[in-house]
């Protein structure tokens, strides 16, 4: 019922992926959430958050940052940045996120989405076909609509916690029973 809104990986921190793994993969985008996906709310480009940019261009990505924030905000945080923007982008509305990849010149096939929100963020992703990860928020401090949406989003986090859990338990069985096979068939041919 709800694996719409499921990440394909959660990590702790934005700065916590393997992005050099995520190039060699042929990943050539990455779209970035700002507030509680690279800062907290509101706050100004960090240092980390710099120091990320840079590395992401050495790597060879292009970078853009999406958020339903008014450009004020966006443009403000991106000074120091200097990555393409899109702001008032509607997530999970789908127009954002193409125009985006239209700026980076990606498609949704070489193209990864990070940011803190299932409901907005994952699921707009998903719904173009992104790789998504979901980052734990920054800061646990946020406006009232957003402490909302966090306590549905804790029923679906249970709910995909249970299905990760449940697909590592097949996987498990599945070697072992794999194991028990080979055995046998090496037994018999002896």
């Amino acid at each position: 019922m709800f694996e719409r809104f499921f990440p394909d990986a959660t990590v702790a921190s934005t700065y916590a992926i393997d992005y050099e793994r995520l190039y060699k993969e042929g990943y050539r985008g990455i779209l970035f959430d700002i507030d509680n996906t690279l800062v907290e709310h509101g706050s100004a480009a960090s240092e980390v958050a710099k120091k990320l940019f840079v590395r992401l261009k050495k790597i060879g990505f292009e970078c853009c940052l999406i958020s339903n924030n008014k450009k004020k905000r966006v443009y403000s945080f991106n000074e120091d940045i200097g990555v393409h923007s899109v702001f008032n982008a509607h997530k999970p509305a789908k127009k954002g996120y193409y125009y985006a990849m239209e700026l980076m010149n990606t498609r949704p096939e070489n193209t990864v989405f990070v940011g803190d929100q299932l409901f907005t963020d994952i699921f707009g992703a998903k719904r173009i076909g992104l790789k998504n990860y979901l980052v734990k928020p920054i800061n646990g401090r946020e406006e009232i609509q957003i402490v909302l949406k966090r306590q549905l989003e804790r029923i679906v986090l249970k709910e995909y916690r249970m299905k990760m859990r449940e697909k590592k338990r097949n996987r498990k069985c599945r070697k072992k029973s794999g194991k028990k096979y080979f055995q046998l068939r090496q037994r018999n041919h002896s």
